[in-house]
């Protein structure tokens, strides 16, 4: 999957339109997609993925949506005055 297509689920999923996209210049040695091959460990292990990618970043996107509370500390910096606070002294 490109990494376009995931930005457009992450829209989609968020009601906002592409238009929001912006497009810069790509890095050089910058990966054009990711992805895994599970073959390895299914042969292996018999694992396969259980959770199919689009329905994956679906609940992770309604996961940050239902738990602000956890993120908004991040980006607020109140996190980074209690990680001081409890690992200054270390």
């Amino acid at each position: 999957m490109k990494n376009i297509d995931i930005v457009k689920i992450i829209c989609r999923e968020l009601g906002k339109p592409e238009s929001l996209i912006t497009y810069v210049t790509d890095r050089k040695g910058h990966d054009m997609r990711y992805a895994i091959d599970p073959t390895k460990i299914h042969n292996e292990l018999g694992w396969l993925p259980e959770t199919k990618f689009v329905d994956g970043i679906k609940k992770t996107i309604q996961w940050y949506l239902d738990n602000k509370e956890w993120w908004e500390t991040i980006i607020s910096g109140e996190y980074q005055n209690y990680y001081e606070k409890m690992y200054s002294n270390r």
